[in-house]
């Protein structure tokens, strides 16, 4: 079993930066594809960034390609996810997840998720 918590969100205005943390327990993440989605109210959860096991390898959605980096320390057990000239269209609850079986560019079934951490842009 891995556990996953997430940190660092809160409050921002436009064109302002968050940096997400997601904590691993339980087991290490080396063996896992990591990646963060987000979910805003009424919409479907997006998948934002990937990044590889060993961490060589990042994919972004393009609504946040160019502003948001993603990157990974197996040796603490921790992903982050940088986010610069934030949008009051990236408000959403970010979730990081752990997958096993899938690319770090598609992760379609995570095996592991976190509980969320909202993000608030004001325009």
């Amino acid at each position: 079993q891995v556990q996953l918590v997430e940190s660092g969100g809160g409050l921002v205005q436009a064109g302002g930066s968050l940096r997400l943390s997601c904590a691993a327990s339980g087991r290490t993440l080396s063996s896992y594809a990591m990646g963060w989605f987000r979910q805003a109210p009424g919409k479907e959860r997006e998948f934002v960034a990937g990044i590889s096991r060993g961490g060589s390898n990042t994919y972004y959605a393009d609504s946040v390609k160019g502003r948001f980096t993603i990157s990974r320390s197996n040796a603490k057990n921790t992903v982050y996810l940088q986010m610069n000239n934030l949008k009051p269209e990236d408000t959403a609850v970010y979730y990081c997840a752990a997958d096993f079986n899938d690319p770090y560019y598609k992760l379609g079934s995570p095996d592991y998720w976190g509980q969320g951490t909202q993000v608030t842009v004001s325009s």
